[in-house]
Parts: C-alpha cells; structure tokens; sequence
C-alpha cells in the first residue's frame, strides 16, 4: 500500500512568490492572449455593422477623394481663391506694358459676363510676405478683378478662378509663364529678348543665351537669333527706352548691330537728350545717332549678344550696380531712383582718384 504524502499549508513568502509569477505571465500574454480571443477580436475590427448600401456608398467616396487629390495635384481642378492671397509679383512679368483700352474692355466683359477663363497660380509656402499663392499666368485678369473690387466694393471679386499647377514640371516657373503668354498672346521681339536677360540675371540660367534658348525651345534658329539681339538691347539700352515694346524689327535689329559695334555711349546719350513722347519720336532720335555709324555686321540676321555682363548687385541704399565689358572698355552702370548728375560725379571723382593713384 502506497504511502500518502502529507500536505503542507503554504507559506506566507510561498503565497508571495505565486501571486508574482501569476502576475508576471498575465501580463505579458495581455488579456485578451487565448487564441480564441485573438480570432474574436480581430473578426470585430473586420467587421462593419453598416448596411451594404452604405458600405458602398463609404468605398465610392474614398475613391472619388483619391481621384479628387490626383486631380489637383495635376492642375485639373479649378479653385475659387482671395485675390489678396495672390502675389501678382512672384515672377518678374514678360509683358512690359498694359494697354488701357484692353483692360477696361477686360473689365467689362467681366462685370457683364463673370471670368471665363482661370488664372494659374503655384503655392508659395513661407514667402515671407503673407501669400499663399504666386502668380503665374493671368496677370490681366487678377488686376481686372482687384481693379474692379476697389471700384464697386463687390464681394464677388474678392476671390477669383484658379488652377493650380507646379511650374517645376513645366520647366520652370520662368518657362511656364512664357509658354503661357506665347499661346494666348503673342509677345514682342523685346519682350521676349527682356524676360530672357532677367531670367538670367535671377539666376535661372547661366547667360541670356541659355535662356533664350531654353524659354524659346520651339522658336527657330533665326528666330532665337533675334530675340538675342533684342535681348542686348534691353541690357544695354532697357533703363534709356520709353517705347521699347513699339520698337520695330527692323530697327531693332539695327541697333543690336551698331551696339555691338561699340556704339553704346553714342545711342545712350542721344536718349538722355530729351524724353520722348511718342515712339515715332524715339525712333528718330535712334536713327539720328545712327546716321554715319558704320555698322559691319549684317543688321538683318540677329547673332549673339555680347559677353554676358555680371550679374547687377543691389546695394542697401536700394541702387544697383553691374560692370559690363563692350568693344570700347569697361562698362559700369548704376541704377535706381536716387541716380543723377550729382551722385554721378561724385563717383566719377572717386574713380578717377583710385585709378590715377600710383
């Protein structure tokens, strides 16, 4: 016969020790650890109370959310934004002037009609000037709308159509805007040889060459050749010009030669004569510094603008500055509101003193 064990009470530290290894193990295996509490609870999250109908309906409008963010990242969706959230200065504009009788048949047709056609508009996160948006395309159409909100203090133009697209997929936000302005509105020889140099001097490209051939990319090579000469125009003689939009091929071509032939000084000072008040007056003022000027390359092809000037530096008391080379010398030229006679010589005295110094 087996002998029985005799059982003992456990102690107060043996009822300690289990109490602690029961916790330890619960705790670790979580409460709900069984398998069959596993199956259950993920069969819950699984599971949707709501009707079939609406289940269907909840899918339909998460793909037609997906669909709608694809859309706007595209550019394919039209917004109503604040006209005070746009910088209409974001870019630097390659239209050089605005036609009043345009505009106030534009603004017409927008008091009868409402904006039939979207302005395009990039984000412009952190600008630094409270915009949320910059502008890209549509500049007439903003200021017709900001123009016409001043004039009547109607809340419909305080906001305004808008697609949003990323330049930066169209080449840039310089290239955007021009491919633009090139479809709906044709652009001027100057114009284009103008937003070329500025694009440069931004930075954009290395020289006005490589941006007129990147903005102009579908232009021919005559063409590209002419805006190049107009490009010099514009950094040559662009602060002289009242009419250079009106400037006529022909003559534009002309004056492209004689300044590549070092006539620079000769053309500025037949501009700084007099201001004049009509193009036509302009361009007699052009031609009379021209006459005798022995031009030896051909005016009717374009060619290349000369060696690219520095970039202009701006200084903290708002001018700016930028050496230049041509066939006479050095070149520098001084830009701003506070330029004249006065500052001029001054400078001239300081520059004659460094130079003649042994």
């Amino acid at each position: 016969m087996a002998k029985r064990r005799k059982l003992e009470a456990p102690s107060a530290e043996d009822l300690t020790r289990y109490e602690e290894e029961f916790h330890r193990e619960s705790s670790s295996r979580g409460l709900m650890s069984a398998p069959i509490a596993q199956v259950a609870a993920e069969a819950a999250t699984l599971h949707d109370p709501r009707p079939a109908e609406q289940r269907a309906e909840a899918a339909k409008d998460k793909a037609d959310a997906e669909r709608l963010r694809d859309a706007e990242g595209r550019g394919l969706v039209m917004l109503e934004l604040a006209v005070d959230d746009i910088n209409a200065d974001a870019l630097v504009r390659d239209r050089v002037v605005l036609d009043a009788e345009e505009m106030e048949e534009l603004k017409a047709s927008i008091a009868k009609g409402g904006l039939r056609l979207p302005i395009e508009v990039f984000p412009t996160p952190g600008d630094g000037q409270g915009f949320g948006y910059g502008l890209l395309s549509g500049y007439r159409r903003l200021k017709a709308f900001r123009d016409l909100y001043a004039l009547t203090k109607d809340s419909r133009y305080q906001k305004i159509k808008a697609v949003i697209r990323d330049p930066e997929a169209m080449g840039g936000t310089f290239a955007a805007m021009i491919e633009e302005n090139e479809i709906r509105a044709s652009l001027s020889h100057y114009e284009r040889g103008r937003i070329a140099v500025i694009a440069a001097q931004q930075g954009a490209f290395v020289n006005a060459e490589e941006a007129v051939n990147a903005l102009f990319p579908l232009a021919s090579k005559a063409k590209r050749s002419k805006i190049r000469s107009f490009a010099l125009i514009f950094e040559e003689l662009g602060d002289m010009l009242t009419f250079p939009d009106l400037l006529k091929e022909k003559d534009g071509l002309r004056i492209a030669a004689a300044l590549r032939d070092g006539a620079e000084v000769r053309l500025r000072e037949a501009l700084a004569e007099r201001v004049p008040e009509t193009a036509a007056e302009e361009a007699e003022l052009i031609a009379a510094a021209l006459d005798g000027v022995d031009v030896t390359s051909d005016p009717k092809k374009g060619g290349r603008p000369k060696k690219a000037a520095a970039p202009a530096k701006a200084l903290s008391s708002g001018l700016t500055v930028q050496l230049g080379e041509d066939a006479q010398g050095w070149v520098i030229r001084v830009r701003g509101k506070r330029v004249g006679r006065e500052l001029m010589e001054a400078a001239m005295l300081e520059l004659e003193r460094l130079l003649d110094a042994p």
